[in-house]
Protein backbone atom coordinates (compact mmCIF):
# COMPACT_ATOMS: atom_id res chain seq x y z
CA UNK A 1 0.00 0.00 0.00
CA UNK A 2 1.61 3.28 -0.92
CA UNK A 3 2.10 5.93 1.40
CA UNK A 4 -0.25 8.95 1.85
CA UNK A 5 2.61 12.10 2.07
CA UNK A 6 2.32 15.31 3.87
CA UNK A 7 2.76 18.63 1.61
CA UNK A 8 5.11 21.44 2.14
CA UNK A 9 5.88 23.75 0.18
CA UNK A 10 4.06 23.36 -2.69
CA UNK A 11 5.33 19.77 -2.81
CA UNK A 12 4.59 15.96 -1.52
CA UNK A 13 7.24 14.75 1.28
CA UNK A 14 7.16 12.01 3.69
CA UNK A 15 8.19 11.92 7.50
CA UNK A 16 12.28 13.04 7.79
CA UNK A 17 12.25 9.50 10.25
CA UNK A 18 10.10 7.32 7.82
CA UNK A 19 7.68 6.49 10.13
CA UNK A 20 3.85 5.71 8.85
CA UNK A 21 0.80 5.33 10.51
CA UNK A 22 -1.96 2.71 9.81
CA UNK A 23 -5.54 4.36 9.28
CA UNK A 24 -8.68 2.41 9.90
CA UNK A 25 -12.46 2.33 9.16
CA UNK A 26 -14.03 2.38 12.63
CA UNK A 27 -17.06 0.39 10.92
CA UNK A 28 -14.89 -2.72 10.73
CA UNK A 29 -11.44 -1.68 11.62
CA UNK A 30 -9.62 -2.79 8.70
CA UNK A 31 -7.11 -1.07 7.03
CA UNK A 32 -7.87 2.10 5.10
CA UNK A 33 -4.62 3.64 3.97
CA UNK A 34 -0.96 4.52 5.08
CA UNK A 35 -0.34 7.59 5.95
CA UNK A 36 3.51 9.24 6.56
CA UNK A 37 3.46 9.74 10.23
CA UNK A 38 5.46 13.24 11.00
CA UNK A 39 7.07 14.33 14.09
CA UNK A 40 9.00 17.77 15.96
CA UNK A 41 11.85 17.91 12.93
CA UNK A 42 8.94 17.80 10.41
CA UNK A 43 7.09 20.36 12.43
CA UNK A 44 10.10 22.71 12.32
CA UNK A 45 10.49 21.95 8.82
CA UNK A 46 7.23 23.04 7.83
CA UNK A 47 7.25 26.05 9.88
CA UNK A 48 10.06 27.31 8.03
CA UNK A 49 8.75 26.87 4.72
CA UNK A 50 5.89 29.03 6.02
CA UNK A 51 7.70 31.41 7.51
CA UNK A 52 9.68 32.33 4.69
CA UNK A 53 6.63 32.07 2.67
CA UNK A 54 5.01 35.04 4.75
CA UNK A 55 8.32 36.98 5.08
CA UNK A 56 9.11 36.86 1.30
CA UNK A 57 6.56 35.14 -0.31
CA UNK A 58 3.49 36.36 -2.75
CA UNK A 59 0.28 35.22 -0.85
CA UNK A 60 0.38 37.63 1.96
CA UNK A 61 1.20 40.47 -0.73
CA UNK A 62 -2.01 39.51 -2.58
CA UNK A 63 -4.75 42.27 -3.19
CA UNK A 64 -7.56 40.53 -1.38
CA UNK A 65 -9.42 40.18 -4.74
CA UNK A 66 -6.35 37.65 -6.14
CA UNK A 67 -6.58 35.28 -2.62
CA UNK A 68 -10.31 35.78 -3.23
CA UNK A 69 -9.81 33.87 -6.55
CA UNK A 70 -8.14 30.89 -5.35
CA UNK A 71 -10.73 30.31 -2.15
CA UNK A 72 -13.19 30.92 -5.28
CA UNK A 73 -11.78 27.96 -7.33
CA UNK A 74 -10.62 25.91 -4.28
CA UNK A 75 -14.64 25.73 -3.52
CA UNK A 76 -15.65 25.01 -6.81
CA UNK A 77 -13.02 22.01 -7.21
CA UNK A 78 -14.39 20.88 -3.75
CA UNK A 79 -17.83 20.30 -5.20
CA UNK A 80 -16.53 18.45 -8.42
CA UNK A 81 -15.25 15.94 -5.99
CA UNK A 82 -18.20 15.68 -3.50
CA UNK A 83 -19.43 12.23 -4.16
CA UNK A 84 -15.56 11.29 -3.43
CA UNK A 85 -14.82 13.14 -0.82
CA UNK A 86 -18.07 12.69 1.19
CA UNK A 87 -17.38 8.76 0.98
CA UNK A 88 -13.83 9.06 2.24
CA UNK A 89 -14.86 11.15 4.58
CA UNK A 90 -17.41 8.10 6.34
CA UNK A 91 -15.07 5.71 5.36
CA UNK A 92 -12.20 7.39 7.62
CA UNK A 93 -14.89 8.71 10.31
CA UNK A 94 -17.39 6.50 10.32
CA UNK A 95 -20.52 8.80 10.07
CA UNK A 96 -23.59 8.08 7.84
CA UNK A 97 -22.91 9.53 4.07
CA UNK A 98 -25.88 12.06 4.46
CA UNK A 99 -23.61 13.69 7.21
CA UNK A 100 -20.82 13.50 5.60
CA UNK A 101 -22.49 15.09 2.33
CA UNK A 102 -23.50 17.78 4.52
CA UNK A 103 -20.06 18.96 5.79
CA UNK A 104 -18.85 18.70 2.25
CA UNK A 105 -21.13 20.99 0.87
CA UNK A 106 -20.28 23.28 4.11
CA UNK A 107 -17.03 22.99 3.42
CA UNK A 108 -17.00 24.27 0.24
CA UNK A 109 -19.47 27.50 1.11
CA UNK A 110 -17.06 28.45 3.87
CA UNK A 111 -13.72 28.87 1.19
CA UNK A 112 -16.65 30.62 -0.83
CA UNK A 113 -17.79 32.81 2.21
CA UNK A 114 -14.39 33.92 2.82
CA UNK A 115 -13.67 34.50 -0.82
CA UNK A 116 -16.54 37.00 -0.69
CA UNK A 117 -15.87 38.49 2.74
CA UNK A 118 -12.15 39.30 2.44
CA UNK A 119 -13.15 41.66 -0.59
CA UNK A 120 -15.48 43.78 1.39
CA UNK A 121 -14.07 46.77 3.81
CA UNK A 122 -11.84 46.73 6.51
CA UNK A 123 -10.63 49.26 8.82
CA UNK A 124 -11.68 52.28 9.61
CA UNK A 125 -11.02 56.09 8.87
CA UNK A 126 -11.94 58.78 11.82
CA UNK A 127 -11.52 62.63 12.60
CA UNK A 128 -9.04 63.14 15.51
CA UNK A 129 -8.43 66.26 17.48
CA UNK A 130 -5.47 67.68 15.42
CA UNK A 131 -7.13 68.65 12.11
CA UNK A 132 -3.28 68.10 10.59
CA UNK A 133 -3.54 64.22 11.13
CA UNK A 134 -5.48 61.76 8.87
CA UNK A 135 -6.12 58.67 11.32
CA UNK A 136 -6.90 55.22 10.06
CA UNK A 137 -7.16 51.71 10.86
CA UNK A 138 -5.85 48.72 8.57
CA UNK A 139 -6.58 45.55 9.14
CA UNK A 140 -3.33 43.07 8.44
CA UNK A 141 -2.53 39.14 8.36
CA UNK A 142 -1.32 37.55 11.94
CA UNK A 143 1.78 35.48 10.22
CA UNK A 144 1.76 31.58 10.15
CA UNK A 145 -0.48 29.97 11.81
CA UNK A 146 -0.48 26.94 13.44
CA UNK A 147 -4.59 24.87 12.77
CA UNK A 148 -4.99 21.69 14.71
CA UNK A 149 -8.15 20.26 14.42
CA UNK A 150 -9.95 17.17 15.25
CA UNK A 151 -11.40 13.97 14.05
CA UNK A 152 -15.48 14.38 14.35
CA UNK A 153 -15.51 16.79 11.43
CA UNK A 154 -12.62 16.63 9.31
CA UNK A 155 -12.97 18.03 5.88
CA UNK A 156 -15.44 20.70 7.65
CA UNK A 157 -12.42 21.90 10.73
CA UNK A 158 -9.96 21.88 8.06
CA UNK A 159 -12.09 24.35 5.88
CA UNK A 160 -13.08 26.55 9.40
CA UNK A 161 -9.34 27.07 9.59
CA UNK A 162 -7.88 27.29 6.48
CA UNK A 163 -10.68 29.53 4.60
CA UNK A 164 -10.65 32.88 6.89
CA UNK A 165 -6.60 31.98 7.83
CA UNK A 166 -5.81 32.12 4.06
CA UNK A 167 -8.55 34.68 3.23
CA UNK A 168 -6.56 36.93 5.93
CA UNK A 169 -3.44 36.58 3.86
CA UNK A 170 -1.52 34.00 6.39
CA UNK A 171 0.32 31.40 5.97
CA UNK A 172 -1.04 28.19 7.65
CA UNK A 173 0.49 25.10 8.65
CA UNK A 174 -3.29 22.52 8.85
CA UNK A 175 -2.27 19.43 11.36
CA UNK A 176 -5.21 16.75 11.04
CA UNK A 177 -6.30 14.40 14.03
CA UNK A 178 -4.06 11.29 13.45
CA UNK A 179 -6.55 8.82 13.26
CA UNK A 180 -8.64 10.92 10.17
CA UNK A 181 -6.03 12.70 7.82
CA UNK A 182 -7.74 11.27 4.40
CA UNK A 183 -10.01 14.00 3.31
CA UNK A 184 -7.09 16.43 4.49
CA UNK A 185 -4.80 15.05 2.31
CA UNK A 186 -7.51 14.88 -0.78
CA UNK A 187 -7.79 18.71 0.39
CA UNK A 188 -4.30 19.42 0.08
CA UNK A 189 -4.52 17.73 -3.43
CA UNK A 190 -7.14 20.19 -4.47
CA UNK A 191 -4.78 22.98 -3.05
CA UNK A 192 -2.29 22.27 -5.06
CA UNK A 193 -4.45 21.91 -7.89
CA UNK A 194 -5.94 25.75 -7.63
CA UNK A 195 -1.89 26.84 -7.50
CA UNK A 196 -1.85 28.50 -4.50
CA UNK A 197 1.63 30.08 -4.17
CA UNK A 198 4.12 27.47 -2.73
CA UNK A 199 4.02 27.98 1.25
CA UNK A 200 0.83 29.75 1.74
CA UNK A 201 -0.93 26.31 2.93
CA UNK A 202 1.40 23.21 4.80
CA UNK A 203 -0.41 19.85 5.76
CA UNK A 204 1.41 18.41 8.66
CA UNK A 205 0.49 14.80 9.73
CA UNK A 206 1.82 13.10 12.89
CA UNK A 207 0.73 13.08 16.71
CA UNK A 208 -0.83 15.45 18.50
CA UNK A 209 1.87 15.40 21.70
CA UNK A 210 4.58 15.76 18.72
CA UNK A 211 3.89 17.57 15.57
CA UNK A 212 0.98 19.61 17.07
CA UNK A 213 2.64 20.65 20.30
CA UNK A 214 5.38 21.92 18.39
CA UNK A 215 3.21 24.44 16.40
CA UNK A 216 2.12 25.42 19.35
CA UNK A 217 5.67 25.89 21.24
CA UNK A 218 7.36 27.36 18.25
CA UNK A 219 8.68 31.27 18.36
CA UNK A 220 8.38 31.05 14.84
CA UNK A 221 4.28 30.80 14.92
CA UNK A 222 2.58 33.78 14.98
CA UNK A 223 -0.90 32.25 15.69
CA UNK A 224 -2.27 28.77 17.02
CA UNK A 225 -5.89 27.53 16.32
CA UNK A 226 -7.13 24.43 18.33
CA UNK A 227 -10.43 22.56 17.79
CA UNK A 228 -10.77 19.64 20.55
CA UNK A 229 -10.22 18.74 24.00
CA UNK A 230 -10.39 21.13 26.86
CA UNK A 231 -7.50 18.83 28.47
CA UNK A 232 -5.64 19.11 25.60
CA UNK A 233 -6.84 23.03 24.89
CA UNK A 234 -5.04 23.53 28.31
CA UNK A 235 -1.42 22.42 27.21
CA UNK A 236 -2.06 23.99 23.91
CA UNK A 237 -2.56 27.37 25.47
CA UNK A 238 0.37 27.01 27.94
CA UNK A 239 2.73 25.84 25.02
CA UNK A 240 1.49 29.22 23.51
CA UNK A 241 3.13 31.64 25.98
CA UNK A 242 6.15 31.06 25.06
CA UNK A 243 6.02 34.16 21.85
CA UNK A 244 3.31 35.47 23.23
CA UNK A 245 0.91 33.63 20.17
CA UNK A 246 -2.26 35.04 19.64
CA UNK A 247 -4.32 31.64 20.36
CA UNK A 248 -8.00 30.64 19.63
CA UNK A 249 -9.65 27.87 21.42
CA UNK A 250 -12.50 25.66 20.62
CA UNK A 251 -12.82 23.37 23.07
CA UNK A 252 -15.35 20.61 24.63
CA UNK A 253 -18.63 21.44 26.31
CA UNK A 254 -21.84 19.45 28.13
CA UNK A 255 -24.53 21.45 26.56
CA UNK A 256 -28.07 21.47 27.48
CA UNK A 257 -31.61 20.79 25.52
CA UNK A 258 -33.91 22.38 27.69
CA UNK A 259 -37.94 21.12 27.09
CA UNK A 260 -40.51 22.73 28.80
CA UNK A 261 -44.17 21.03 29.02
CA UNK A 262 -45.60 23.59 26.35
CA UNK A 263 -43.09 22.87 23.50
CA UNK A 264 -44.56 21.01 20.37
CA UNK A 265 -44.11 17.33 21.76
CA UNK A 266 -42.77 15.70 18.34
CA UNK A 267 -40.58 18.41 17.56
CA UNK A 268 -38.90 18.43 20.78
CA UNK A 269 -38.43 14.55 20.90
CA UNK A 270 -36.88 14.45 17.37
CA UNK A 271 -34.44 17.18 18.46
CA UNK A 272 -33.88 15.28 21.78
CA UNK A 273 -32.81 12.48 19.88
CA UNK A 274 -30.92 14.92 16.92
CA UNK A 275 -29.30 16.99 19.59
CA UNK A 276 -27.03 14.41 21.00
CA UNK A 277 -27.13 10.89 18.76
CA UNK A 278 -26.17 13.12 15.60
CA UNK A 279 -22.69 12.27 14.64
CA UNK A 280 -22.70 9.68 17.36
CA UNK A 281 -23.05 12.41 19.93
CA UNK A 282 -19.01 13.04 19.35
CA UNK A 283 -20.07 16.59 18.42
CA UNK A 284 -19.08 19.01 20.65
CA UNK A 285 -22.02 20.84 21.21
CA UNK A 286 -24.31 17.94 21.38
CA UNK A 287 -27.44 18.16 23.60
CA UNK A 288 -25.90 15.43 26.22
CA UNK A 289 -27.96 17.04 29.27
CA UNK A 290 -32.33 16.89 28.25
CA UNK A 291 -33.02 19.32 31.03
CA UNK A 292 -36.52 17.83 30.75
CA UNK A 293 -39.75 19.71 32.53
CA UNK A 294 -41.06 17.29 35.41
CA UNK A 295 -44.43 17.23 34.61
CA UNK A 296 -43.74 15.83 31.02
CA UNK A 297 -41.62 13.48 32.01
CA UNK A 298 -43.97 10.56 32.31
CA UNK A 299 -45.22 11.31 28.99
CA UNK A 300 -41.72 12.32 26.86
CA UNK A 301 -39.40 9.60 28.30
CA UNK A 302 -41.34 6.22 27.47
CA UNK A 303 -41.67 7.70 23.93
CA UNK A 304 -37.67 8.78 24.15
CA UNK A 305 -36.93 5.51 24.64
CA UNK A 306 -39.03 3.59 22.11
CA UNK A 307 -37.95 6.02 19.53
CA UNK A 308 -33.85 5.42 20.69
CA UNK A 309 -34.97 2.16 20.20
CA UNK A 310 -35.47 2.09 16.29
CA UNK A 311 -31.96 4.01 15.25
CA UNK A 312 -30.46 2.30 12.64
CA UNK A 313 -27.07 1.86 14.00
CA UNK A 314 -24.44 0.74 11.17
CA UNK A 315 -21.91 1.33 8.53
CA UNK A 316 -22.10 4.51 7.64
CA UNK A 317 -21.66 4.35 3.58
CA UNK A 318 -25.69 1.70 4.09
CA UNK A 319 -27.98 4.52 3.03
CA UNK A 320 -30.46 3.34 5.99
CA UNK A 321 -28.04 4.21 8.64
CA UNK A 322 -29.01 6.52 10.75
CA UNK A 323 -25.83 6.46 13.60
CA UNK A 324 -22.47 4.97 12.68
CA UNK A 325 -19.71 4.05 14.73
CA UNK A 326 -17.10 5.52 17.53
CA UNK A 327 -14.00 6.73 15.99
CA UNK A 328 -11.63 4.31 17.56
CA UNK A 329 -11.50 0.96 19.92
CA UNK A 330 -10.07 3.05 22.14
CA UNK A 331 -12.49 6.30 22.15
CA UNK A 332 -15.34 3.57 22.26
CA UNK A 333 -14.17 1.83 26.00
CA UNK A 334 -13.90 5.46 26.94
CA UNK A 335 -17.44 5.65 26.50
CA UNK A 336 -18.15 2.23 28.01
CA UNK A 337 -16.67 3.52 30.77
CA UNK A 338 -18.82 6.38 31.15
CA UNK A 339 -21.55 4.00 30.83
CA UNK A 340 -19.98 1.99 33.60
CA UNK A 341 -19.82 4.76 35.99
CA UNK A 342 -23.15 6.24 35.66
CA UNK A 343 -24.63 2.63 36.55
CA UNK A 344 -22.44 2.60 39.77
CA UNK A 345 -22.95 6.20 40.61
CA UNK A 346 -26.98 4.89 40.76
CA UNK A 347 -28.46 6.44 37.55
CA UNK A 348 -31.12 4.11 35.45
CA UNK A 349 -30.65 3.24 32.22
CA UNK A 350 -33.50 4.65 30.22
CA UNK A 351 -32.26 2.39 26.78
CA UNK A 352 -29.05 1.51 25.26
CA UNK A 353 -26.15 1.41 27.40
CA UNK A 354 -23.98 -1.78 25.08
CA UNK A 355 -21.22 -1.78 23.17
CA UNK A 356 -23.60 -3.67 19.85
CA UNK A 357 -22.07 -7.08 18.28
CA UNK A 358 -24.43 -8.62 16.21
CA UNK A 359 -23.33 -9.64 12.85
CA UNK A 360 -21.14 -7.11 10.92
CA UNK A 361 -21.45 -4.53 13.87
CA UNK A 362 -18.95 -7.05 15.46
CA UNK A 363 -15.99 -6.06 13.90
CA UNK A 364 -16.73 -1.98 14.30
CA UNK A 365 -16.54 0.61 17.64
CA UNK A 366 -20.62 0.32 17.78
CA UNK A 367 -22.19 1.59 21.43
CA UNK A 368 -26.15 1.97 21.48
CA UNK A 369 -27.78 5.07 21.89
CA UNK A 370 -27.74 5.33 25.46
CA UNK A 371 -30.17 7.42 27.77
CA UNK A 372 -29.59 7.52 32.10
CA UNK A 373 -32.47 9.10 33.82
CA UNK A 374 -32.59 9.25 37.93
CA UNK A 375 -29.28 11.33 37.59
CA UNK A 376 -27.66 13.87 40.53
CA UNK A 377 -25.54 16.72 39.69
CA UNK A 378 -22.96 15.46 41.00
CA UNK A 379 -22.39 12.46 38.85
CA UNK A 380 -19.39 12.75 36.44
CA UNK A 381 -21.97 11.69 33.33
CA UNK A 382 -23.59 14.72 33.84
CA UNK A 383 -20.53 16.71 34.48
CA UNK A 384 -17.70 15.52 32.29
CA UNK A 385 -17.72 15.52 28.42
CA UNK A 386 -18.75 11.85 27.27
CA UNK A 387 -18.45 12.08 23.37
CA UNK A 388 -20.07 9.63 22.72
CA UNK A 389 -24.01 8.92 21.74
CA UNK A 390 -24.96 9.07 25.48
CA UNK A 391 -27.65 11.30 27.26
CA UNK A 392 -28.27 12.46 31.01
CA UNK A 393 -32.26 13.62 31.40
CA UNK A 394 -32.22 16.42 34.42
CA UNK A 395 -35.28 16.95 35.58
CA UNK A 396 -36.89 20.63 36.41
CA UNK A 397 -40.63 22.00 38.03
CA UNK A 398 -39.80 25.95 36.96
CA UNK A 399 -38.04 28.52 34.94
CA UNK A 400 -35.49 29.38 37.26
CA UNK A 401 -34.94 25.66 37.68
CA UNK A 402 -34.22 24.59 34.24
CA UNK A 403 -31.63 27.68 33.88
CA UNK A 404 -29.67 27.02 37.25
CA UNK A 405 -29.32 23.72 35.86
CA UNK A 406 -28.43 24.29 32.37
CA UNK A 407 -25.59 26.73 33.81
CA UNK A 408 -24.42 24.14 36.03
CA UNK A 409 -21.23 23.57 33.83
CA UNK A 410 -17.83 24.02 33.65
CA UNK A 411 -19.03 24.39 29.93
CA UNK A 412 -20.73 27.05 28.09
CA UNK A 413 -20.87 25.56 24.73
CA UNK A 414 -24.28 25.60 23.26
CA UNK A 415 -27.93 25.05 24.67
CA UNK A 416 -31.24 24.46 23.00
CA UNK A 417 -34.73 25.50 24.40
CA UNK A 418 -37.94 24.04 23.25
CA UNK A 419 -41.15 25.82 24.11
CA UNK A 420 -43.96 27.44 23.00
CA UNK A 421 -43.97 30.58 24.63
CA UNK A 422 -41.56 32.49 22.45
CA UNK A 423 -41.16 35.37 25.40
CA UNK A 424 -39.76 32.32 27.97
CA UNK A 425 -37.40 30.88 25.09
CA UNK A 426 -36.07 34.32 24.62
CA UNK A 427 -35.33 34.56 28.34
CA UNK A 428 -34.07 31.41 28.75
CA UNK A 429 -31.52 31.82 26.30
CA UNK A 430 -30.37 35.17 27.60
CA UNK A 431 -30.13 33.69 31.25
CA UNK A 432 -27.87 30.76 28.99
CA UNK A 433 -23.94 31.04 29.78
CA UNK A 434 -23.39 29.76 26.50
CA UNK A 435 -21.95 31.36 23.12
CA UNK A 436 -24.83 29.28 20.47
CA UNK A 437 -28.02 28.92 21.48
CA UNK A 438 -31.56 27.52 19.71
CA UNK A 439 -35.06 27.96 20.19
CA UNK A 440 -37.20 25.61 19.03
CA UNK A 441 -34.25 23.49 16.67
CA UNK A 442 -30.53 22.28 17.55
CA UNK A 443 -27.37 22.03 15.91
CA UNK A 444 -27.97 24.22 12.64
CA UNK A 445 -24.62 25.98 12.17
CA UNK A 446 -24.13 28.58 9.58
CA UNK A 447 -20.50 30.35 8.03
CA UNK A 448 -22.08 33.50 8.39
CA UNK A 449 -22.47 33.25 12.09
CA UNK A 450 -20.11 33.03 14.91
CA UNK A 451 -19.18 29.77 16.06
CA UNK A 452 -17.42 29.23 19.77
CA UNK A 453 -18.28 29.14 23.89
CA UNK A 454 -18.32 30.80 27.07
CA UNK A 455 -15.98 29.46 30.34
CA UNK A 456 -14.01 26.15 30.16
CA UNK A 457 -15.53 25.84 25.98
CA UNK A 458 -13.13 28.08 24.84
CA UNK A 459 -11.24 31.32 23.66
CA UNK A 460 -12.61 33.31 21.03
CA UNK A 461 -14.66 32.83 18.17
CA UNK A 462 -14.73 31.02 14.55
CA UNK A 463 -17.15 31.47 11.43
CA UNK A 464 -18.90 34.79 10.36
CA UNK A 465 -16.69 38.07 10.38
CA UNK A 466 -15.50 37.01 13.47
CA UNK A 467 -13.80 34.21 12.78
CA UNK A 468 -11.89 36.21 10.09
CA UNK A 469 -11.23 38.97 12.61
CA UNK A 470 -8.97 36.06 14.71
CA UNK A 471 -6.69 35.84 11.69
CA UNK A 472 -6.20 39.42 11.21
CA UNK A 473 -3.91 42.07 13.17
CA UNK A 474 -5.24 45.88 13.94
CA UNK A 475 -2.94 48.44 13.22
CA UNK A 476 -3.46 52.03 13.37
CA UNK A 477 -2.03 54.84 10.85
CA UNK A 478 -1.38 58.38 11.60
CA UNK A 479 -0.23 60.86 8.66
CA UNK A 480 0.35 64.20 9.40
CA UNK A 481 -1.22 66.47 6.56
CA UNK A 482 1.19 69.28 7.12
CA UNK A 483 4.87 68.22 8.06
CA UNK A 484 6.19 71.30 10.21
CA UNK A 485 8.74 71.85 13.18
CA UNK A 486 7.82 71.12 16.88
CA UNK A 487 10.03 73.59 17.93
CA UNK A 488 10.06 70.98 21.06
CA UNK A 489 13.87 70.90 21.95
CA UNK A 490 15.88 73.67 22.87
CA UNK A 491 19.07 72.84 21.24
CA UNK A 492 17.54 72.17 17.96
CA UNK A 493 16.50 76.53 17.99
Amino acid sequence: MKTLPMFFNGAWVEASEGRTREILNPANNELLALVTDGDVHDAETAIGHARKAFDEGPWPRMRAQERASYLFKLADLIESRADALAELETRNNGKPLREAKFDVADAAACFRYYAGLITKPLGQTYEVSDPTIQSMVVREPIGVCGQIIPWNYPLLMAAWKLAPGLAAGNCCILKPAETTPLTAIELFKLIAEAGFPAGAAQLLLGPGPTAGHALAANGHVDKIAFTGGTVTGRKIMAAATGNIKKVTLELGGKSPCIVFADADFDVALEYAMFAIFAGQGEVCSAGSRLVLERKLADRFLPRLAEACGKIIVGDGLDPKTEMGPLITRHHMERVLGYIDAGRSEGASLLCGGTRLTEGALAKGNFVAPTIFENTRPEMKIVREEIFGPVQVVQLFDTEEEALRLANDTIYGLAGGVFTGDQGKGLRVLRGLRAGITWLNTYHPTFNEAPWGGYKQSGIGRELGTFGLDAYLETKQININLVPQRLNWFSGLQ
